[in-house]
């Protein structure tokens, strides 16, 4: 009788709410849109009635508890040394023996091994956080004529084995791999690097189940919006699942993958198809691995995401990101059957943020409070307040050091001097906020249900939904920013004479030396040469056969196959050749 009698009463109440917010449009907010003569009222207001029928625990519950929308975490490694960090001058950018250092890579394997050591001499240890040229990410060597002008350009050329060992030659002692992690951000070829990883460790007497990291392996993605894939959608998902197999067996250690939401968004895509694609191309994975009998409960807790998306609109990107985590654990559980909690919490380095592609080379000075809008947005939604990126991004030049020093002192002051992190999800059971939370999730969710009835993320992918959506909202936004729908400061408003142009000094730290640049594309060719002069080219050729044979076989493991290569010398292009006669090459989407 007495929750019949509360039912009632929250009813009438309701009721009564109603009447009273109809009454107030009617006489204040109406009246004041007719008196600026606009169409609708330029703000929104929420009472109860936003979430008539809200339950706590079913669409918030606590941090660290299913379904996770408050939280992956009561609190995080940053906030339980907090003070720990702040007293001992710590950096994330200079690593440690428990972090990867900053992401970089570039020239020649030489070139990236100085790079390196000379971190070293700096006090930088953070073990290599690799990024690979675009000539190594497409699975071509350094002496294709599709490399030209290439080579080690946007980042390290990686053609063989021994160039992977030449950059981990700085590594040994304290620093030996079994100690640093790795990463490694490359998809198409990513077994293929897997497989050096394996077989650098097996050649030092090191156990590559103590290794520890994380491939991208994110080759979905690729299709959609970055386009360094190589063979079509189904095979690649088929290279997928063999290193999930061989990675859960032989280094169980190491994260799986890093899906990467975040290269979806800056290539255009809204913040529905952001999450709905995401979130499909892991499904896809998911099942992956559950048709090669592996079990979810163990092999998603090595699964991560590099980061989704981001915006300058900091409500949506925290309702954004507390939908995120509340869908992803729901479709593990009802989807999935997955029942451990630590397999269900979306593990990512970066939550909320604006996105490098919220920053304006007008004015740039100005991404600098852009980029603080997202670090308060990170630490409302329950994890570190990081600011990024640097203000500099837009120039193209490399961060500078003024712009990374104020990057971190921005992510301290929000950390240490604001309280923003003491609160867990400050915005659960807020009227707006959760009404914005169903909102976007009950958007991405028909997004989902629509590639869902395509077949699932391979055929929405093959069939040129994908690219061709997120290609579709890259236009339509561009088009508001032209007719000023969307306003951005300093770019196509507030641009008059009047304006200052504020500008501070840039030094960016010395990363290569121009004249090695230069010389990197003949000194790969050269070392090649070398390799192929002084390899057994019977055994190469007889194992590339093997591969060939071998990925006829759907069934069939790849990896082993993929070392053997590896280990004998076999280049990475004449990897990537073999299966490209078996696979085929995937061809680009017309848009």
């Amino acid at each position: 009788m007495k929750d019949d009698q509360n039912k009632c009463d929250c009813r009438e109440k309701r009721e009564q709410i109603a009447r009273e917010e109809k009454s107030w449009r009617e006489n204040l907010v109406n009246k004041r849109v007719s008196r600026y003569n606009l169409e609708k009222s330029p703000t929104c207001f929420y009472t109860p009635n936003a979430i008539k029928d809200f339950d706590f625990l079913e669409k918030v519950g606590f941090p660290g508890q299913y379904p996770f929308t408050a939280g992956n975490a009561p609190f995080d490694f940053a906030k339980a040394n907090e003070k720990l960090a702040a007293q001992a001058n710590y950096r994330p950018d200079w690593g440690g023996s428990r972090g990867v250092g900053k992401y970089g890579g570039f020239g020649a394997a030489a070139d990236y091994r100085d790079y390196l050591k000379r971190m070293h001499s700096m006090g930088r240890f953070g073990g290599p956080n690799m990024a690979f040229d675009l000539v190594t990410q497409c699975g071509y060597d350094s002496d294709s004529p599709m490399a030209e002008g290439e080579v080690g350009r946007v980042g390290v050329a990686v053609d063989s084995f021994r160039d992977f060992c030449v950059i981990y030659e700085p590594y040994t002692g304290d620093l030996e791999i079994d100690k640093v992690p790795s990463n490694f951000t490359i998809n198409a070829p990513c077994a293929i690097i897997i497989a050096m990883y394996a077989e650098l460790a097996r050649s030092r007497g090191v156990d590559p189940a103590a290794l520890r990291g994380t491939p991208q392996n994110d080759i979905l993605k690729e299709f959609i919006a970055r386009g360094t894939y190589i063979y079509p959608a189904g095979p690649s998902l088929r290279l997928f699942r063999d290193t999930l197999q061989f990675m859960r067996k032989h280094m169980p250690l190491l994260n799986v993958n890093s899906i990467g939401g975040y290269h979806i968004r800056e290539a255009g895509a809204t913040r529905t198809q952001d999450l709905a694609f995401s979130l499909a191309n892991a499904a896809a994975y998911i099942q992956e691995g559950i048709k090669a009998g592996l079990d979810p409960n163990d092999f998603l807790t090595k699964f991560t995401f590099n980061a989704f998306g981001g915006s300058m609109e900091i409500y949506k990107e925290i309702a954004f990101h507390r939908a995120s985590r509340r869908m992803y654990a729901r479709m593990l559980k009802e989807d999935f059957g997955v029942t451990n909690p630590k397999a269900m919490t979306i593990r990512q380095p970066i939550t909320a943020h604006i996105g490098c592609s919220s920053t304006t080379l007008q004015r740039t000075l100005n991404n600098w409070p852009r980029a603080v809008v997202g670090g308060v947005a990170a630490g409302m939604t329950g994890s570190l307040p990081g600011v990024f990126p640097p203000w500099d991004e837009p120039l193209g030049l490399g961060h500078s050091q003024e712009a990374v020093q104020m990057q971190l002192d921005a992510t301290r002051i929000l950390m240490h001097e604001t309280g923003l992190t003491d609160v867990c999800d400050p915005w659960a059971g807020s009227y707006f906020m959760e009404s914005l939370t169903d909102e976007l999730e009950a958007e991405a969710l028909a997004e989902m249900d629509k590639i869902r009835g395509m077949g699932g993320a391979v055929a929405a992918i093959e069939s040129g939904y994908m690219p061709k959506a997120v290609a579709k909202s890259a236009y339509e936004k561009q088009k508001r920013i032209e007719s000023q729908e969307d306003l951005v400061v300093g770019v196509n408003c507030y641009t008059s004479d009047l304006e200052l142009e504020v500008t501070i000094n840039r030094e960016v730290e010395a990363t290569y030396d121009p004249a090695l640049m230069a010389t990197c594309e003949e000194r790969q060719k050269a070392s090649l040469r070398e390799l192929k002069r002084t390899r057994d080219g019977r055994t190469a050729a007889s194992l590339l056969s093997s591969l060939r044979t071998h990925a006829k076989d759907e069934n069939r493991n790849l990896m082993p196959d993929i070392c053997d290569c590896v280990k004998n010398d076999c280049t990475l292009q004449e990897i990537c050749d073999a299966l490209r006669e078996v696979f085929g090459e995937a061809q680009p989407v017309k848009l």
